[in-house]
């Protein structure tokens, strides 16, 4: 009997913690999107609808603030905490709300060790009708130093479209306000250049950091290589924007039936590019 007892003691020592790490994420849904929450406290939320998309907000970093602007705040209120729009689709202004992506369903909503969501959004023109359909995964994790969102979208032409050459583009979050570089925090690429001199070019990474309340906080956008026109160009202000564009040197047209597809990483971390290890996580990413 005791023999028994020692082993039974010994398998819930092992297998004890791991089942309880499996379910740190949860997934809840309402009328609104869903919450994502990890160790039962707020990570983010997906609202399928705000102003003319679905975004994440808020997104809540690893020492539980607030990383992403406020809604409504400020300069250029359509940029929306984490989104994905573009400037000139058939004519189209995305970017300034002039057209609807409109959440259609959700394919996955899961928690567990990972958060994952899945989700079918229709891109409609001025005219309402459908351009294209976006099918977006979003993959939820973190550890001690970081949280991260893994984002890989296929966009699939409904009809003939163009993704029209503009610097109004594309995925991109909207810095917390003190930590913009106006308030004196950090823009780095992966080639070393920094701020206003990031603007425009083409790099597998860029982090942006600055003042979160009192800490240094920043948040990476990693550009994986399977990714449409990797290394991708960036449209990253001063001020605050944060995005990446692979339309904005060069238009893309899709014939009906077409697709292409953005991947990426968003690392939401503790400390400078360096503290944070921004480079060796990109090359874990990128394997």
């Amino acid at each position: 009997m005791r023999k028994i007892k020692i082993v039974l003691f010994g398998f819930l020592l092992t297998w004890g913690p791991s089942t309880l790490a499996a379910d740190r994420f949860t997934v809840e849904k309402n009328e609104e999107g869903v919450a994502i929450k990890l160790d039962g406290k707020l990570f983010t939320r997906y609202q399928k609808k705000y102003q003319n998309k679905p975004i994440l907000h808020p997104v809540i970093g690893p020492t539980g603030k607030e990383m992403t602007r406020p809604l409504g705040e400020g300069d250029h209120v359509h940029h929306s905490s984490f989104w994905f729009t573009h400037g000139d689709v058939n004519g189209t202004d995305f970017w300034h709300k002039g057209g609807l992506i409109e959440h259609k369903s959700f394919v996955e909503a899961k928690g567990g060790k990972q958060a994952t969501l899945k989700t079918v959004s229709a891109w409609k023109g001025k005219d309402g009708k459908a351009l294209g359909e976006e099918a977006r995964s979003m993959v939820f994790d973190a550890n001690d130093k970081a949280r991260w969102v893994d984002v890989e979208i296929l966009f699939t032409a409904s009809a003939p479209v163009t993704f029209g050459r503009t610097k109004e583009g594309s995925f991109g979050v909207r810095m917390w306000p003190k930590s913009t570089v106006k308030e004196g925090g950090t823009i780095v690429n992966s080639e070393g250049k920094k701020n206003g001199d990031a603007w425009g070019k083409p790099s597998s990474w860029v982090d942006y950091y600055g003042d979160v309340k009192g800490e240094t906080l920043g948040i990476a956008i990693l550009n994986h290589p399977d990714s449409l026109r990797h290394p991708t160009t960036w449209h990253v202000r001063t001020y605050g924007l944060f995005a990446a564009n692979p339309f904005m040197q060069k238009e893309l047209k899709l014939a009906a039936g077409d697709k292409f597809t953005l991947k990426y990483r968003v690392v939401f971390h503790k400390g400078t590019t360096k503290d944070a290890g921004i480079a060796a996580i990109y090359a874990d990413y990128s394997k």
